[in-house]
């Protein structure tokens, strides 16, 4: 049988999308493998429920419009989309909260807008947002490093018996923002801080830093988004950077190690669905993102701002994109003849 004559640009390939889901999902793997080693089964637990989840929410609102459930969930939009927010959500989050993080992320922050790109927003963060709103007191509890067994983990999931003592303690994003008289040397003294940032999560950082350099070298996004978001998180954390006393609000290396920084950076402020497309709109919007971080961990109600800041660029994206967009090729030359016609 004689094939079908295919010409440029025109080519054939696999499944795209479902190749780019699965390299990202590969690249979380020194991300998942860091909070497990600090944690214990707790992410992995919130990874595999968030995923069944997300799959189950994507299939029935595929089913309800009448759309073929087998082609859209072989993507794997779902599964990065729960993986991403089960990786943001604290580890041992009650099974409650993980179900309806997900099922908000899939079902108002994608479905709602006729499915995978055509969300305005980030699907994950809009999940996330809405818990942190909503359960900020189970949003901002997060186990001790290497002090949660498998089984009083499972009953925090669970919400049964009663949690140890020293089961949990803040972060160092929420100590910081909530001292007032402590010199930073003193405050560096608390269980939640590290050698550069919080305790555990800048080895976190670091391991989702790698992760994204993966993606980077296999040219999945480009530089300009997480750039722009990290140099402008360093410069606005150097700008007001107040050295060593109680009203410091911490040095770069601290908002960069600290948090969800670089997971935002490398796969959040990256998606090409809800973020900028033109070059130099990228670097705007990370920019943008890394500026309002620091605003709201600096002067905002809340420790951690990436989710914020990544929602309102995704309302800024349009405007950037129209503002940024290059110049067609002959528009000029164009413009010129239509002129001297006159």
């Amino acid at each position: 049988m004689a094939l079908p004559r295919i010409t440029s640009p025109h080519a054939q390939g696999g499944n795209r999308t479902q190749r780019v889901m699965l390299l990202v999902l590969a690249a979380t793997l020194p991300g998942v493998i860091a909070l497990t080693w600090l944690y214990g089964a707790g992410t992995l637990i919130n990874l595999c429920w968030a995923s069944g989840v997300a799959l189950a929410c994507e299939a029935a609102i595929l089913q309800l419009r009448g759309r073929p459930v087998r082609f859209f969930l072989r993507d794997g939009s779902a599964l990065v989309t729960a993986v991403l927010l089960a990786l943001a959500l604290p580890p041992y989050s009650p099974w409650w909260l993980t179900l309806i993080a997900t099922g908000v992320a899939i079902v108002f922050g994608k479905q709602l807008y006729g499915g995978l790109g055509q969300n305005p927003f980030n699907p994950a963060m809009v999940g996330y947002v809405v818990v942190l709103i909503s359960f900020p007191v189970e949003m901002t509890t997060w186990p001790v490093p290497h002090g949660v067994g498998l089984l009083d983990g499972l009953r925090q999931i669970l919400g049964i018996g009663a949690l140890p003592d020293g089961w949990s303690q803040a972060t160092a994003l929420d100590v910081l923002k909530l001292n007032n008289r402590l010199t930073i040397e003193e405050l560096w003294r608390n269980p939640a801080f590290g050698h550069f940032g919080g305790i555990g999560s800048e080895v976190v950082n670091l391991a989702f830093l790698a992760g994204g350099l993966f993606l980077l070298h296999r040219r999945l996004f480009s530089w300009h988004a997480p750039v722009g978001m990290l140099g402008a998180l360093a410069l606005m954390s150097l700008l007001f950077w107040n050295g060593a006393g109680s009203d410091s609000n911490g040095s770069p290396l601290f908002h960069l190690l600290s948090g969800a920084t670089m997971l935002g950076a490398f796969f959040i402020v990256t998606d090409p669905v809800s973020g900028a497309t033109s070059t130099r709109g990228r670097l705007i919007f990370g920019a943008g993102v890394g500026v309002l971080v620091y605003v709201i961990r600096a002067w905002g109600g809340y420790p951690d701002g990436v989710a914020f800041a990544v929602l309102l660029m995704n309302l800024a994206a349009p405007t950037i994109d129209y503002y940024t967009r290059p110049r067609t090729y002959g528009h000029r030359k164009a413009e010129r003849g239509f002129k001297l016609g006159e």
